[in-house]
């Protein structure tokens, strides 16, 4: 089966090189070999350059696969058991105690015990990578079956590090692990074709529910290539932009699957004068106006992005976190209101006194930059789209695509169209929190309101998510204030871009929950929903 699987994977990636248009019917010794109804070929996402090791990030963004977690989230968003029964969480918030299920083994067949919960969480901490696990004070084990965390601090986040981080066994791990994963988790890794594929196949001590498929082959291919794998009858799962969506593929059809994969334009709150540590510039004295900053937000037509550039398939955005239980819906309003967003500028003291078409206030043009990732075609249609939308209330925006190199560097200074979305709400808390500020690409517009980071402190420390959730909405907007356009309008929140797939003809791939900021991986999290009709 390798030889077979290489030859396909070899004549896919010279037969598609040229992209996805005027590609031929494939001949028949290019045709796909024969395959059982057990196995299945995608093409949906990115091949992970860090490798499959979850204590440097492996997992977050979906299932680890390979690996099992403590919980973790139904479609619902709701919290379920994986190899974690149950917790308690004590009365200061502090000590959070898990309960394991017995009978869990690895896929070498040695047990899983608490001493490799305890191993998995102390070697991510050990790593200091995207995994945060700064605020644990101390891991104990009570048997082989119930772990202890101390915090040094209540976090009601606490749960999203559980429901994510898939536990690696302390027995077999290595310097190599991310090369060669073993975990508890449904599938184990099987053959490794470094910028080809991944294949995996059923783990036959797995204790959850058996999954229909056995195995499955994941083809790193470009958007274009996968679409015409897709074409040629040579994938059963494809991941497509929706400029891709209107085209009909034979035999397959499009699965929407919502998101928070969102896309945002932060605008720089402060004054220019500052420069960081690294001595790039600060501020922007056009942004800094909340009139600028709310009139931007009631100028875009949200739902003419969906329908002009998404061809449909998306949402309008007003926050970070649309449509999840931690969402204040009170933040929606009528927006593509350009009577609206003229009445804002004049009462901020903007008026066009020369008859150019521009509004300006102290001598000072209400003209700014906005930066996109140059190459990434549905920004910089969404940039542009979104110029021509506030130039009709007297706002000129300059679209300019730059690399992450020089965005990191002009991001402090000018307004930047970003892509966010999570399932944790601390997301929120790094974009807007004042102790952010110019940390990586979070707040870089140097945002900061004593009153959200007061709510943002609750929900923090608040004893467990539940508890938390009314001072995360509170914090987007209270009645008088938050992040929301009602209140400083930081950000002027875009799109929720759907997921999309081609998916075979008759491929149940169950019910999938609202995906997070990147495609790929996280349509697999319920695999084992994933089965053929009438089987």
């Amino acid at each position: 089966m390798k030889a077979i699987v290489l030859i396909m994977t070899a004549s896919l990636l010279l037969a598609l090189s040229a992209g996805c248009t005027g590609v031929e019917k494939p001949t028949r010794q290019e045709q796909r070999p024969a395959q059982t109804k057990d196995e299945l070929l995608l093409a949906i996402g990115a091949e992970p350059e860090d490798g499959f090791d979850p204590t440097t990030g492996w997992g977050r963004y979906g299932s680890p696969m390979f690996q099992s977690t403590l919980f973790k989230r139904s479609s619902d968003m709701s919290i379920a058991n994986d190899i974690g029964e149950k917790y308690s969480i004590s009365e200061d918030g502090k000590q959070w105690t898990v309960q394991l299920r017995g009978g869990v083994k690895f896929s070498d067949g040695h047990p899983l015990t608490a001493a490799d919960v305890k191993f998995t969480f102390e070697t991510a901490a050990g790593k200091g990578s995207t995994v945060d696990v700064t605020n644990v004070a101390d891991i104990s084990t009570n048997g082989d079956y119930e772990i202890i965390f101390t915090l040094h601090e209540p976090q009601s986040t606490f749960i999203t590090l559980l429901t994510t981080l898939g536990i690696v066994p302390k027995h077999a791990y290595s310097g190599d692990y991310a090369q060669h994963p073993i975990g508890s988790g449904p599938y184990k890794l099987i053959q490794w074709d470094k910028g080809q594929q991944v294949i995996v196949a059923y783990n036959d001590l797995y204790y959850g529910d058996k999954p229909f498929f056995k195995k499955m082959t994941f083809l790193f291919l470009s958007e274009d290539a996968a679409f015409a794998a897709a074409k040629s009858g040579q994938v059963d799962v494809a991941y497509i932009p929706s400029a891709f969506s209107k085209q009909s593929v034979n035999g397959m059809h499009v699965e929407a699957v919502k998101s928070v994969d969102n896309r945002g334009i932060m605008l720089p709150f402060v004054l220019p004068g500052g420069k960081t540590e690294l001595g790039h510039p600060i501020g922007n004295a056009v942004t800094a106006d909340l009139a600028i900053r709310q009139a931007v937000n009631y100028a875009i037509d949200r739902a003419a992005l969906v329908e002009g550039i998404l061809e449909g398939y998306g949402t309008p955005a007003y926050t970070v976190n649309d449509g999840l239980p931690w969402w204040n819906p009170d933040t929606v309003f009528e927006d593509g209101d350009i009577g609206k967003a003229a009445k804002l500028l004049a009462e901020g003291g903007w008026k066009d006194s020369d008859g150019d078409g521009i509004v300006e206030k102290n001598g000072m043009k209400a003209k700014f930059t906005l930066l996109y990732p140059a190459g990434d075609m549905n920004r910089q249609s969404l940039a542009l789209a979104v110029a021509d939308m506030v130039k009709a209330a007297g706002i000129q925006i300059e679209a300019s695509g730059k690399s992450w190199d020089d965005i990191g560097k002009l991001m402090y200074s000018n307004a930047v169209l970003f892509g966010f979305g999570s399932q944790d709400p601390i997301e929120m808390y790094n974009l807007y929190s004042s102790k952010f500020r110019g940390v990586d690409y979070y707040n870089s517009g140097y945002y900061s309101n004593a009153a959200v980071d007061g709510w943002f402190e609750k929900a923090l420390l608040a004893r467990n998510e539940r508890d938390a959730m009314e001072y995360w909405k509170k914090a987007q907007w209270d009645g008088t204030t938050g992040v929301g356009v009602q209140g400083d309008a930081a950000w002027a929140w875009l799109v929720n871009i759907d997921h999309l797939y081609v998916v075979k003809d008759g491929l149940d791939i169950g019910k999938q929950k609202i995906h997070p900021h990147g495609h790929g991986w996280p349509i697999t999290d319920n695999i084992e929903e994933w089965r053929w009709l009438n089987e």
